[in-house]
């Protein structure tokens, strides 16, 4: 049976520098993609998927962020507080941790937006967890239908669908988008403060307890201003 996937937790606790200008007035999270602040783009997502309650990490701006939040009613929302210090990627969700229960749940950066393509790629992703077997499972994209990433790939999958990184000279097809399932054993074993989620993400691949699933749509990195405009063309083009 597929796992009933009810807790979240965006990751919107970083500097955005990418973003400058814009950052140096909004935190990333809140600068407007179509009309509608990024982080909303992904609650909104996390709602039409089922999520109940979301856990939102802040440090930069943290005032303007919780403000915003607290307009809105769907997911509940907690926040996880990193005003004392920035934990990275994996030591933000390792503190959130004790607010995210028992078993998996998603996890979604503040910039990963997307065109879905047939049906829903968060119900995709929930329906592919598999408890026996996995630690956390990431929802990768094609790179070369891909806006805003200029990378030369960042996993491929082996046979069985596990999850291999790509060599230093290699191109690989898959960009990760971002969003990714986890079960909270992921994190056993792993350091205090602040960390990558990438430590964790290669204990897993050694252990060969990584997965992945392909996003079917258009995938769009929303880091830069660059990004950001041609984010914005293509979502008025497809609402067209």
């Amino acid at each position: 049976m597929p796992a009933t996937i009810t807790t979240a937790m965006v990751l919107s606790a970083g500097l955005g520098t990418r973003m400058a200008p814009a950052s140096s007035v909004l935190p990333k999270p809140l600068i407007q993609l179509g009309g509608k602040a990024l982080i909303d783009h992904v609650l909104d997502r996390h709602v039409d998927a089922g999520i109940v309650r979301t856990v939102v990490n802040v440090h930069h701006k943290a005032d303007l962020i919780e403000a915003h939040l607290r307009g809105r009613c769907m997911p509940a929302i907690e926040i996880s507080d990193e005003r004392d210090r920035l934990l990275d990627t994996g030591g933000g969700v390792k503190r959130g941790l004790p607010r995210l229960g028992s078993g998996p749940f998603l996890i979604h950066n503040c910039d990963s937006v997307w065109i879905e393509g047939v049906g829903s790629n968060l119900g995709r992703l929930f329906q592919a967890w598999d408890d026996d077997c996995m630690d956390c499972l990431m929802l990768l994209a094609l790179a070369s239908q891909s806006l805003g990433y200029q990378g030369r790939g960042d996993f491929a999958f082996e046979a069985d669908g596990r999850l291999r990184r790509r060599d230093e000279q290699e191109i690989v097809p898959f960009a990760f988008t971002g969003v990714s399932l986890a079960h909270p054993r992921l994190f056993d074993g792993s350091p205090d403060g602040a960390f990558s989620l990438n430590a964790v993400w290669d204990a897993a691949i050694a252990q060969g307890r990584a997965y992945g699933l392909r996003m079917e749509g258009t995938w769009m990195h929303v880091g830069t201003p660059d990004a950001l405009a041609q984010a914005g063309q293509r979502l008025a083009e497809a609402k067209a």
